[in-house]
């Protein structure tokens, strides 16, 4: 099977709907969401919709989390934190039902193991390779070699070859038997590598091969509609400069 990997869609309508024009034409069997379907920008409601209405395979973020009310933001910043309550008072009272119902962690037919953030945190990042061998760690007794993370809406891939972690920024990674992987598909919604464009993976289980794409939105739109809504103006000027 071949599985578009996305994650912090982030209610950027836009960017989703250029990721599934640019999945239906590589032909993908399932799309695979990390989280953060919601937060910071202004559809909210459309996202959960588009996702629902795909039959994205989606896991609870933690911007999701205090959405859905199961935290307050309280260790937030301040433009996350207003986007969340911005959000509620924004989001349909069913769309608030389906990402009660979204789960922290899925093993997706039994092929590859699905977290937002750590393996076993869903608010913690993945940052540098001291952090991906904790993750390793908590892979291993998972029972699983292959892990795709999102949360810090960096691509990136960290590969352990016996005690050793290396990390790989490369367009395609292959994955061997005898090595743990670790991969972050990026960001749809809001990039945070110094490229605006909308990022995600797919993962080819037969080839056994992981790809990463980038792809081209509205981004003027996007930030025209969150200055509209009255969110933070930082979160449309941080769109165009990819971060």
């Amino acid at each position: 099977m071949r599985y578009a990997v996305i994650s912090d869609i982030h209610s950027n309508l836009e960017a989703l709907t250029a990721f599934l024009k640019k999945a239906d034409a590589l032909e993908v069997d399932k799309v695979v969401c990390l989280g953060d379907i919601v937060g910071y920008n202004a559809n909210p409601n459309e996202c959960v919709e588009l996702v629902k209405e795909r039959k994205i395979l989606a896991l609870l973020g933690n911007h999701d989390s205090r959405v859905a009310g199961f935290e307050e933001p309280t260790d937030f910043n301040f433009q996350a934190a207003f986007s969340v309550y911005w959000t509620r008072s924004a989001i349909k009272p069913e769309n608030i039902e389906f990402l009660k119902t979204l789960p922290r962690t899925l093993v997706v037919n039994k092929k590859f193991l699905a977290v937002h953030g750590w393996v076993n945190d869903t608010d913690r990042y993945i940052f540098g390779s001291r952090d991906a061998l904790a993750n390793f760690d908590l892979m291993n007794e998972a029972k699983s070699s292959l892990c795709f993370f999102g949360h810090t809406h960096v691509p990136v891939a960290y590969v352990k070859d016996g005690e050793t972690v290396s990390m790989k920024a490369d367009e395609s990674v292959a994955i061997e038997k005898e090595k743990s992987y670790l991969i972050n598909p990026g960001s749809i919604g809001q990039p945070r590598d110094r490229d605006p464009r909308a990022s995600f993976l797919v993962y080819d289980d037969k080839k056994s091969q992981v790809t990463f794409f980038k792809i081209d939105y509205d981004i003027t739109a996007t930030a025209e509609k969150i200055i509209e809504a009255g969110l933070p103006e930082r979160l449309a000027e941080r769109l165009k400069l990819g971060w």
